[in-house]
């Protein structure tokens, strides 16, 4: 299941990857991507969320933390959403703030998935 949840999180980078674009630029991002986006990032967090949660050990090693990095990046999500709603271009900061979060947290993952962490 992890490994699923890996997978959804790097397609949802790649639209991650085009809202930063737009919004650094100073657009506002596509409707349509923003929402493949977050749709994506939810199916990862519930599926990495799943995978902790019947993991038979004890030891999960630093998957707790990245999903912890994840839920912070999906909270920073729903701030840009918010400013996307207004139709007001997001914060420089906050794009910068919510990817690296988002990519700290998928290494964890993707880390661990990989024996690496």
């Amino acid at each position: 299941m992890l490994e699923y949840a890996v997978l959804a999180f790097a397609i949802a980078a790649i639209g991650g990857l085009v809202l930063a674009r737009s919004v650094l630029s100073g657009r506002l991002a596509s409707w349509a991507v923003s929402l493949l986006h977050a749709a994506l990032g939810a199916t990862g967090l519930v599926l990495a969320g799943l995978a902790i949660i019947q993991m038979q050990t004890d030891d999960r090693g630093i998957l707790p933390i990245g999903l912890l990095l994840l839920l912070i990046a999906a909270l920073g999500g729903f701030a840009l959403a918010s400013f996307h709603i207004r139709k007001i271009i997001a914060p420089k900061a906050l794009v910068l703030v919510h990817a690296g979060a988002a990519v700290l947290g998928f290494l964890m993952l993707a880390g661990s998935l990989i024996g690496v962490a």
